[in-house]
């Protein structure tokens, strides 16, 4: 039993794929569900059309949660396969649902879907590469799923401007599950064992936590207490409200711009890959530099990304602001996970996880409900100021409180 990247590159390889697979069956919506809502159901309230993010939000952040101490308890890849499952139905019901609320309520299966999944790819990277080159599989592990959101919206949204914005576009995602079950199923092996040879050879936390807490007490330590765990925990809720911002209204703005259906794909596309492709250089970077100024200037290039979605118009300026708004969060996202990497003891690793998990995908619950409220109150441009104001005050929350988390003596393999 070995832990390093070299040594389970092919295992580690599989699990990048599936990765991607899990991103398609997200990435099929983002270019699509809004503008279906307007035009297919006739849904003009924001609150209303931003639904599906709260829904979708919800379901993973709960599962999230369970997911993690399911993995502790049961094992990682039972999780994983069950989480492929659930996800087949999702593409269907979005192909043939009759009425929004049916659309919404597919998102809630593709939450429980995303959560059982994604939950499990994360926990099995950090399982196989050790401590030191964390943020690189995080960096890989993000990079992947979201390059995946990326080509799945371009394809999606391709393929609503030529052949109508259902049913066609949905077998893209419906493609994604499919292969992804296959390769849950028959390739991926169990790596549990891997996170208990490390807590045999005692590698402990940064922080030297201990290695034996309880369930509330471990909630009340990641969400709260530690200083570490807890500046991850808000960071990552302020950054998916941001996004639930950009996944919910993002494609309004853009159409009440003039652009075109094949033009808001381009753009709902680019801000996942910038995002994807950002991550392969953010991630191990955060391994020599380490996590906490990544993450307080990836808060503050977001910020001020959401702010030239309002101040600006035009394909052109929108597309420098999505380039910018996928730089931040691709700072952002890996090094987060690989600092509640570092923080947590290899015992409770997965438990963590799930915490940090829960929380982070809050905010996707209440992104949408935030943005929708104020902008049918107050009109798009002010409420989605109002949250690059918050996303900025989180970056100077993690730059107050945080401490460093990345230890730079410990080998690969270790």
């Amino acid at each position: 039993m070995r832990l390093g990247l070299r040594v389970n590159l092919a295992q580690f390889l599989f699990l990048v794929a599936v990765s991607a697979l899990v991103g398609g069956t997200v990435g099929q919506e983002r270019a699509i569900l809004p503008v279906l809502a307007r035009r297919t159901f006739g849904v003009r309230a924001f609150s209303t059309t931003v639904a599906f993010v709260a829904a979708f939000g919800l379901a993973k952040a709960v599962t999230n949660l369970a997911a993690g101490r399911l993995c502790d308890r049961i094992g990682r890849k039972p999780v994983m396969v069950a989480g492929w499952v659930v996800g087949v139905p999702v593409p269907l019901l979005l192909m043939w649902a009759p009425s929004w609320s049916w659309v919404v309520a597919a998102n809630l299966v593709l939450g429980v879907h995303d959560g059982l999944t994604s939950s499990a790819l994360v926990i099995m990277k950090i399982d196989l590469v050790g401590r030191a080159r964390r943020g690189l599989a995080m960096g890989i592990t993000e990079g992947s799923g979201y390059l995946g959101v990326a080509a799945a919206a371009f394809a999606a949204g391709l393929i609503a401007a030529r052949s109508g914005l259902r049913p066609d576009p949905f077998f893209v995602g419906l493609g994604c599950t499919v292969v992804g079950l296959v390769l849950a199923t028959l390739f991926i092996r169990e790596t549990h064992p891997h996170a208990r040879h490390e807590a045999a050879a005692e590698i402990g936390s940064w922080s030297e936590l201990p290695d034996g807490v309880s369930g509330a007490a471990l909630f009340r330590l990641v969400s709260f207490r530690e200083p570490a765990l807890s500046s991850c925990v808000q960071a990552g809720f302020f950054n998916n409200l941001n996004d639930a911002v950009a996944w919910g209204l993002f494609p309004v703005v853009f159409a009440r711009g003039g652009l075109t259906l094949g033009a808001i794909a381009a753009l709902a596309a680019l801000y996942p890959a910038v995002w994807g492709l950002g991550q392969f250089a953010t991630g191990p970077m955060s391994d020599r530099v380490g996590r906490k100024w990544l993450i307080v200037l990836g808060m503050w290039l977001q910020a001020a990304a959401l702010v030239t979605v309002v101040v600006g118009n035009g394909f052109g300026t929108w597309a420098v602001a999505v380039v910018a708004l996928g730089a931040g969060t691709a700072f952002v996202y890996p090094t987060l996970l690989a600092a509640v990497g570092d923080a947590a003891h290899p015992r409770w690793r997965a438990s963590a996880v799930g915490i940090y998990r829960l929380w982070r995908d809050m905010g996707l619950v209440a992104g949408a409900l935030l943005g929708g409220y104020l902008a049918d109150a107050v009109g798009l441009g002010p409420a989605i100021v109002v949250v690059a104001g918050l996303t900025a005050a989180s970056g100077a929350l993690a730059a107050l409180r945080m401490y460093e988390t990345r230890r730079p003596d410990v080998p690969e393999g270790s």
